[in-house]
């Protein structure tokens, strides 16, 4: 294995964690928005109300692109895997 293997590899796995990690973020931070504007607007600051709707929106988000998310980590690993007597070498 060379360094350039390692760094190779490594960047491709911290792409595929941002990927994947995308739509979970991007669910929480639009929820996050709308609470916070709507505390704004009627000056409700109650914790309880910005959490509990960024984790449902998690878990929503969770079940819409789970197969998805799923699909890709299966295809990485899988390519791992395959690869491994070429990466010995």
């Amino acid at each position: 294995m060379t360094p350039d293997f390692v760094v190779r590899y490594s960047i491709e796995a911290i792409k595929i964690a941002l990927l994947i990690s995308a739509p979970i973020l991007g669910f929480g931070l639009v929820t996050g928005l709308v609470i916070s504007i709507f505390q704004a607007v009627t000056q409700i600051n109650e914790m309880t109300l910005t959490i509990v709707p960024k984790i449902l929106a998690a878990i929503v988000a969770m079940v819409l692109f789970g197969p998805w998310m799923l699909q890709i980590l299966l295809d990485f690993t899988r390519e791992l895997f395959v690869n491994i007597p070429f990466y010995i070498r």
